[in-house]
């Protein structure tokens, strides 16, 4: 039971982000004992996937969340006269300034609920407030007058990947269901192509009207990010998950298509050498001038004559020197090297460049992977890891204090919600844990959010299986660039006939006054007077969500008041599109913490198992399916897997 663990560990995690369970992956596979939990009901914290209904959920949470959570009243009695302790925060203020439209018809009925969902219990049905777009060609302004709708939640699992199940124990149980869909043989695939499938091929039929309780009904084929990145295919996250072998846990989908947005059209933007001798928006001599400049991108360490002198400038000014057309300038600038117009310099640009051209081809035409059913899918793979090496997970399980000795100044240990004292030498904190004085010194910078589901694709073309990334330039001094990612239903990430449309950039204001001019250029309401209207361009915006998440990247461990050596911060997502910031921060503790120790290095073969008295050495095997890892052959393949096992 969760009231009665055992009582030492070496390594206590607090938190399920995907930096957490990447540390505590490596931690138990160098065979630290690891206990990992999370106040929460579901894995990932900020990181996290959620059903329809799991974000319905998890959106009331943050509107009725409080200060008071169940706790033991006697925990302080636990703390003695040479300790003192560092109470932790009982409230996650990570998340700000939530706002929710519905542009979907209004058909509720109180019986509607998911697909495949547990039967109600009436005694636990939540409802939320939803505020309903009015019937206008735009999109609500704050002074309009918004009427209000309120519905049902089945009360089910909050998350889609793995909600409140298996709140305690080892993690391999709680995620049994979920291997189901893909065996330990099974590859993990990345999808170069989409091939259409009887299921998922033909546009919706325009006459065919999405209603709100369809969306509701088919709320599991849901996966809502959070956090909305990519992979690049030769980035850090890819490279680990291959390396230790966690990527068996995971499934990948290329990347389709890398849009531009550019005088009010979305267009596609050419990446590789095929696609830009085969484009018909750039000219011959513009096809030259690009090829010649990326070739440079890709050797610029070796010419810095080059770019000698323009350092200092950004990356913007840089262009315009160079043998670019404003067109070319635009599509470097906003399409591949992805940097801020006003900020990145020179340096950055070419950079940004030549890792964009570094993971072209890998897995497909362009240099980004998603992970099916979402991000939230990561963190889960690396909790697995070490739950397969002894790892102990608890969800819904608060921590009351950290205790720290008056005299060494290093912490000891937990006390719990139950009162429970568990001893420990290193401590891995999630940011959001701390509390408000913990913090007092820090200002955090803001990420706007916003979830959009839509009827069609930004960019129609014959497979309604595409799946996107855009850059919106900034419109105006003091505001920045939004990064759109697209969805499709192939991605496992929403409902047939729908898009799921993931929105960032860092805030100047609240999550909406930032995102929701751009969602106006790209998109039209659903409503009657536009579904009657067949020859509209746009798509059609079903629902809408808008959010203001923390962003602790930044934040140097100093800043923190009174923390003891041996406890270690680790940060929420940030506003970047990979996941390298995470990857770092966690092999940088991890080193910390076990500084002879390999970084999760590959598991042996369960065949290769070295018994007592055997003479086969374990590290000769590792370092055998090392050399196969990290083989030319998972360059060029699809799949991001270890050799096959062998036969019997």
């Amino acid at each position: 039971m969760a009231n009665d663990l055992p009582s030492e560990f070496d390594v206590i995690v607090i938190g399920t982000g995907l930096p957490e369970s990447i540390i505590a992956a490596a931690c138990s596979r160098s065979g630290q004992r690891v206990l990992h939990v999370d106040s929460r009901s579901y894995y990932g914290g900020n990181w996290a996937s959620f059903s329809f209904s799991g974000l319905l959920s998890w959106i009331k949470e943050y509107e009725e969340s409080t200060d008071t959570l169940n706790e033991s009243p006697a925990w302080q009695e636990r703390i003695l006269e040479s300790e003192e302790a560092i109470v932790l925060s009982r409230k996650d203020r990570t998340i700000q300034h939530i706002e929710v439209f519905c542009y979907a018809s209004q058909d509720m009925c109180e019986d509607v609920e998911e697909t495949g969902a547990l039967k109600k219990n009436h005694a636990s049905v939540t409802s939320v407030n939803y505020t309903e777009a009015s019937d206008s060609a735009c999109l609500p302004t704050e002074d309009e007058s918004l009427s209000t709708l309120s519905f049902e939640i089945p009360a089910e699992q909050t998350t889609s990947s793995n909600p409140e199940s298996a709140p305690e124990g080892n993690y391999a149980e709680a995620t049994e269901e979920k291997e189901n869909h893909c065996s330990d043989k099974t590859c993990v695939q990345a999808t170069s192509e989409n091939v259409p499938t009887a299921e998922n091929t033909g546009e919706q039929p325009r006459e065919n009207i999405i209603t709100y309780s369809q969306i509701v009904k088919e709320g599991r084929r849901f996966n809502i990010d959070l956090v909305s990145k990519l992979l690049y295919s030769r980035g850090l996250l890819i490279d680990l998950l291959i390396k230790s072998n966690i990527s068996r846990y995971a499934e990948f989908k290329n990347i389709t298509r890398i849009l531009s947005f550019r005088e009010g059209r979305v267009e596609q933007v050419p990446c590789s050498r095929a696609d830009v001798f085969n484009s018909k928006q750039l000219t011959m001599v513009e096809k030259r001038m690009l090829m010649k400049f990326l070739t440079f991108c890709m050797e610029y360490e070796e010419h810095p004559e080059e770019y000698k002198g323009f350092e200092e400038i950004t990356f913007s000014e840089y262009l315009k020197t160079q043998k670019l057309t404003p067109n070319l300038q635009y599509f470097v600038l906003h399409s591949i090297a992805m940097t801020s117009e006003a900020t990145s310099t020179t340096l950055d640009g070419l950079k940004a460049t030549k890792n964009f051209l570094h993971c072209l081809g890998r897995y497909g035409n362009t240099p980004f992977l998603f992970p099916l059913y979402g991000q939230g899918e990561l963190p889960q793979c690396f909790c697995r890891m070490c739950a397969v090496f002894g790892g102990i997970y608890c969800l819904r399980h608060s921590v009351q204090c950290l205790v720290v000795d008056k005299d060494s100044r290093k912490c000891k240990a937990i006390v719990d919600q139950f009162g429970q004292r568990i001893i420990a030498n290193h401590f891995i904190v999630e940011d959001s844990y701390f509390s408000e004085d913990t913090c007092s010194n820090i200002q955090y910078r803001q990420i706007s959010r916003a979830v959009l589901i839509t009827d069609r694709s930004v960019l129609k073309t014959d497979s309604d299986q595409q799946i996107s990334i855009l850059t919106v330039p900034e419109s105006e001094p003091g505001t920045f660039a939004v990064r759109v990612i697209e969805l499709c239903s192939s991605t496992m990430t929403c409902m047939k006939g729908t898009y799921l449309v993931h929105m960032t950039c860092t805030s100047s204001k609240t999550a909406r006054e930032d995102l929701e001019p751009v969602v106006q250029k790209l998109f039209a309401p659903y409503t009657k007077k536009e579904i009657e209207n067949e020859e509209v361009d746009k798509p059609r915006l079903l629902w809408a969500l808008y959010f203001n998440m923390r962003d602790s990247s930044n934040i140097s461990r100093n800043s923190y008041n009174g923390l003891s050596s041996n406890v270690y911060v680790c940060s929420g997502p940030d506003c970047h599109l990979g996941n390298d910031n995470a990857v770092k921060q966690a092999e940088a503790l991890f080193q910390q913490i076990c500084p002879s120790e390999d970084f999760c290095p590959p598991p042996p073969n369960p065949e290769d198992i070295v018994l007592d008295g055997d003479s086969l050495q374990p590290e000769a095997l590792e370092s055998d399916s090392m050399l196969h890892t990290n083989s030319e052959t998972h360059k060029e393949s699809p799949y991001l897997r270890s050799p096959v096992e062998p036969s019997e």
